[in-house]
């Protein structure tokens, strides 16, 4: 095989199945709602917003993450969300 057809061939395999044009939101589990909030806002400079019945945002441009306080999660995953390790998106 010539080197033309394998640099084709590793091509091929980067190339995407599928182009995702937007996520509506990525949700966080996290320990400490407050000190989560108070790092992203000044870090990241995003902005705090409240919705629904009480959940909580952190919000930039037309992208949004959801946080979720650890223990009090809005849907259980079958291992269960843990801070620091599952985005669920």
């Amino acid at each position: 095989m010539g080197e033309d057809q394998v640099s084709q061939r590793a091509s091929a395999r980067r190339r995407p199945l599928m182009t995702v044009q937007r996520i509506d939101h990525v949700v966080l589990t996290v320990a400490d709602l407050e000190r989560s909030i108070a790092f992203y806002e000044r870090v990241l400079i995003m902005t705090a917003v409240t919705f629904g019945e009480g959940r909580h945002a952190l919000t930039f441009g037309d992208q949004k993450l959801n946080l979720h306080h650890a223990g009090r999660e809005f849907s259980r995953r079958r291992e269960g969300p843990r801070p620091g390790r599952s985005i669920c998106a």
